[in-house]
C-alpha cells in the first residue's frame, strides 16, 4: 500500500488549505491457541487504511478510507475539508493556531529474528509442547499456550513535505492453567489472563518471556493455590511485583493523567478523573520515591515509537518528580484546549489511534516507574507482617479513577523479614490520591521488569489499544488488604 500511498496523497489532496495529514496503516497479526494439547483455529487479520486530517478555514475534520487509490483519497479529503468547515467557530480553542508537528525519519523495532522465519507448523509444534508439559497431573483442569504476533507498518504524509514511516513487530506468548482439588478452583498463568508479557522484537521474545519452559511452573502454581488458606485481611505492608505494578500504574496513574480526560471527553463512556488542571506543577502525587516516566524508547517495550499519530517526536520525560506531578498525558490538540481555558501545562507525543479508521486521542504509551535503589531480599527483610501480590487477575476503579479494588492470581505472607505461606486471592484496595504516598521503598534495577498489554479501551468510537508498563518491586505501606470469598 505505501509504494503508491504518498504519490496519491499529494495527488489527491486540496489546495488553498492551513494544513493537511495522511496517516497510512498496514496491520498483519496471526494468534493461535492450544488448548489441552488440541491445536484450535488460527485467526489471521490484515488491515489496510488511511486516515486523512484537514485544518482549514478555522475548523478540524477527519475521515478515513479503506481506498487509498488518489480517488478513494479524494473523497477522504473532501469529507474531511467539509468537516473542518461544519467545526469552525464551534469549538473551545482556534484548531487554525495549531501548529502541526512535521515528522521526518524512521522507526522499525529491534528485531534480532524475524517471525517471519517460524512457519505456522513449527509455531503449532512448540505450543503442543508447552501445553502438554502444563498438564503436570490430573489436578490441572484446564490449560493451554498461546502466540500472538503483529506486523505493523505506518506512513505519516504532511502538506508542507514531511514524511515518517515507522515498521514495529510485536509478539505475546501466554500460558494458563486451571487446577482444582478438594472443591478449590484457582487459575494461574505466565503472566496475567489478559497478556501482561507483550513485547516488541521477533522470536527472541519467546526466549525472554521463558515461554518454552514455563508450563510446569504455571501448573504447579495453580495446584499450590488449590491447596492454599485464603489470603487474610487487614492492614498491612504490600510488595507489588512488576506483573501488578503494570495494572497499577495503568489504573491509578495512567488514565487519570490523559489529558483529555482530565477536560471531560470521556465522562460519559469511560469516566473523568480526580486529577485537575491547576494541580501540575506542585501537586504530591506519590512519596518522593515516586518518578514516572513516559518513555517510547525503552527498549523492547510494546507501546515504543519514534513519533505518535499526530507527528509529534517521541521522547523521554518526567511525568511525576519525586512524587511531584509534573505534566500530563496531553497531545498538541489537547494542550491548546487547556491553553485556552488559562493553563500552559505542556506536552508529550502520545496521541494514538487504534487503526487507520480512528482519529487520535490521547493515550498512555510507555508509562514506567523508575528503579529505586532496593535489593528484592533488603525489601522483603524490611517487612515484619505483610504479603507479597504477583500477577493482576480482577480491577474494579471509579469513574474518576480514584478510588479502587485490585485482585491478584498469586500471594505470599511475609513474617519477621522472610518469605512463608502461599495465599489465594489475594486482593487490596485503596485511594489513587493517596496511594502512591505510602511508596515505602522501590526495588533496583535487578527487579525492573517490562510488561504490556494489548487491551487499553477508550474513546467513543471506542479504541483498544496497545500499552506498556514497565517496573520495579515496590513496597507499599499499610494497605487495605483482603482475601476473596
Amino acid at each position: 500500500m505505501f509504494d503508491e500511498l504518498e504519490s496519491h496523497a499529494r495527488q489527491a489532496a486540496p489546495a488553498g488549505i492551513d494544513h493537511w495529514a495522511v496517516r497510512g496503516v498496514s496491520e498483519r497479526s496471526q494468534r493461535l491457541l492450544v488448548r489441552q494439547n488440541i491445536a484450535q483455529s488460527p485467526s489471521v487479520t490484515r488491515d489496510e487504511g488511511a486516515m486523512v486530517t484537514v485544518i482549514a478555514g478555522g475548523g478540524l475534520g477527519y475521515a478515513a478510507t479503506s481506498d487509498t487509490s488518489a480517488a478513494g483519497l479524494k473523497v477522504a479529503f473532501a469529507r474531511a475539508q467539509a468537516l473542518a468547515r461544519a467545526t469552525a467557530g464551534r469549538t473551545v480553542f482556534d484548531p487554525g493556531s495549531l501548529r502541526m508537528p512535521s515528522p521526518q525519519g524512521r522507526y522499525d523495532s529491534e528485531v534480532i529474528r524475524d517471525s517471519a522465519q517460524m512457519s505456522l507448523s513449527d509455531r503449532i509444534e512448540l505450543l503442543r509442547a508447552v501445553s502438554a508439559a502444563t498438564k503436570v497431573d490430573d489436578r490441572i483442569i484446564d490449560w493451554q499456550a498461546s502466540l500472538w504476533t503483529v506486523h505493523a507498518d505506518q506512513l505519516h504524509l504532511t502538506s508542507d513535505g514531511a514524511r515518517a514511516e515507522q515498521h514495529w513487530q510485536m509478539l505475546t506468548p501466554a500460558i494458563q492453567a486451571t487446577a482444582q482439588a478438594h472443591g478449590v478452583t484457582q487459575t494461574r498463568s505466565s503472566a496475567g489472563q489478559y497478556n501482561g508479557f507483550c513485547q516488541q522484537g521477533g522470536l527472541e521474545v519467546i526466549d525472554r518471556s521463558g515461554f518454552r519452559t514455563d508450563g510446569p511452573r504455571v501448573a504447579q502454581e495453580a495446584i499450590e493455590l488449590t491447596l492454599a488458606p485464603p489470603c487474610p485481611s487487614g492492614t498491612l505492608d504490600l510488595v507489588l511485583m512488576p506483573d501488578q505494578m503494570m495494572l497499577q500504574i495503568h489504573e491509578s496513574i495512567g488514565h487519570p493523567l490523559e489529558l483529555d480526560r482530565i477536560l471531560g471527553d470521556e465522562r460519559n463512556f469511560a469516566g473523568t478523573s480526580f486529577v485537575t488542571l491547576d494541580m501540575f506543577g506542585h501537586y504530591r502525587y506519590g512519596s518522593d520515591l515516586l518518578n514516572v516516566s513516559h518513555d517510547p524508547q525503552q527498549a523492547h517495550e510494546f507501546a515504543g515509537f519514534a513519533f505518535d499519530d499526530d507527528g509529534t517526536g517521541a521522547q523521554r520525560q518526567r511525568i511525576i518528580e519525586h512524587g511531584i506531578l509534573q505534566q500530563p498525558l496531553g497531545g498538541a490538540i489537547s494542550q491548546s484546549r487547556a491553553r485556552a481555558l488559562g493553563f500552559d501545562l505542556g506536552g508529550l507525543a502520545t496521541t494514538r489511534a487504534s487503526s487507520w479508521n480512528r482519529a487520535p486521542i490521547d493515550r498512555m504509551s510507555n508509562l514506567n516507574v523508575e528503579p529505586g535503589d532496593a535489593r528484592f531480599d533488603q525489601i522483603i527483610a524490611s517487612i515484619e507482617h505483610g504479603v507479597l501480590m504477583r500477577t493482576n487477575c480482577s480491577w474494579s476503579i471509579d469513574d474518576s479513577r480514584n478510588k479502587f479494588q485490585f485482585g491478584c492470581e498469586h500471594g505470599r505472607m511475609i513474617r519477621h523479614g522472610q518469605l512463608a505461606e502461599v495465599v489465594r486471592n489475594p486482593n487490596y484496595r485503596g485511594i489513587s490520591a493517596t496511594f502512591w504516598r505510602s511508596l515505602a521503598m522501590v526495588g533496583d534495577a535487578s527487579t525492573f521488569e517490562v510488561m504490556g498489554t494489548p487491551f487499553c479501551g477508550k474513546g467513543e468510537p471506542s479504541q483498544v489499544i496497545r500499552v506498556g508498563h514497565a517496573a520495579p518491586v515496590c513496597k507499599f505501606a499499610d494497605v487495605a488488604v483482603f482475601g476473596g470469598a
